[in-house]
């Protein structure tokens, strides 16, 4: 199979630098697709294989949001430093440091996707399409079934997760294993993880600031300063035409997703049989095949 060509760098953002990575051309006459990761403070590497779309003639860019990856880290910033207005304002910066800021499509994982419905509220021009993947509309309907999950876990596991969140030994070897178990059953079911699930988790064990920030020390325990977010009350302001993909046993339950299908005028849903919160690596054909779909039917938009 052909190489596809790759460039890489980084560009200023404030006074730190965001790094990206783009596949194909952005002189493409198809609308170039922006992906953002999840976390927060993930890396790009674990979306990887979107750049595959890159194969139909548009342009994927991946980028390293501030504290992640290869863009700057700041492990002794301030609490209040990391916001979702700071994100926002990168993704912002990215755009138009890129020249795409007029002509885009965006897709969002997890994370990615509540930053991505956040950006889409604000109603900006140049978007021709969104993708939320694996998002919730808020983080109180993300915790609530976080405990419906952890509840149909078998007890010992249940019962070591209570115990130690309770103790305040999230880092015991115990519950370590417990959290894995929860992870293998709905974060990423492709056991051992692929490659590049491993080298996003490797690259947030030795800096892991803006994920313990804003989330807490894993994806059910959640008391990180984005604990009230939500946006179920301005998802109806999102006009571009949206995409919701989640799998069947993701720890983005459908109830997370609901407010956007409910409240999204131009939506649509599909859902993964086979697949947790990666579905793009648990069933990465048809994942691609749907996106691609999707985007080509508004690159005209």
């Amino acid at each position: 199979m052909n190489e596809l060509p790759v460039s890489e760098g980084t560009i200023p953002f404030r006074e730190f630098e965001t790094w990206y990575r783009v596949t194909g051309d952005l002189n493409s006459a198809l609308t170039p697709l922006v992906v953002a990761h999840g976390g927060p403070g993930c890396s790009h590497d674990y979306l990887l294989s979107l750049a595959e779309l890159a194969r139909s003639g548009r342009a994927v860019v991946h980028y390293d949001q501030l504290g992640g990856g290869r863009s700057t880290h700041l492990p002794d910033a301030e609490r209040d430093f990391w916001t979702v207005e700071l994100f926002l304002e990168e993704l912002d910066n990215l755009l138009v440091t890129l020249g795409i800021a007029a002509h885009y499509h965006l897709l969002g994982q997890s994370w990615g996707g509540m930053l991505g419905a956040e950006h889409a509220i604000r109603q900006p021009s140049g978007l021709r399409a969104l993708v939320l993947s694996n998002s919730p509309a808020s983080m109180d309907l993300w915790v609530s079934e976080a405990l419906v999950l952890r509840s149909q876990m078998p007890p010992t596991i249940a019962e070591a997760l209570d115990r130690h969140e309770a103790d305040g030994s999230t880092n015991d070897p115990e519950y370590l294993a417990a959290t894995q178990a929860y992870y293998d059953e709905h974060v990423c079911r492709v056991v051992p993880n692929p490659p590049e699930v491993v080298r996003t988790f490797e690259i947030m064990s030795h800096d892991s600031t803006v994920y313990n920030t804003m989330n807490g020390p894993n994806e059910f325990f959640c008391i990180g300063t984005l604990r009230g977010w939500t946006v179920v009350e301005r998802v109806r302001d999102i006009l571009a035409p949206t995409l919701l993909l989640s799998g069947l046993h993701d720890e983005a339950t459908p109830a997370t997703i609901q407010p956007f299908f409910d409240n999204i005028a131009d939506v649509r849903w599909e859902i993964f049989e086979d697949s947790s919160h990666m579905p793009f690596v648990e069933e990465p054909e048809r994942y691609r095949a749907v996106v691609e779909e999707f985007l080509a039917a508004h690159d005209a938009d």
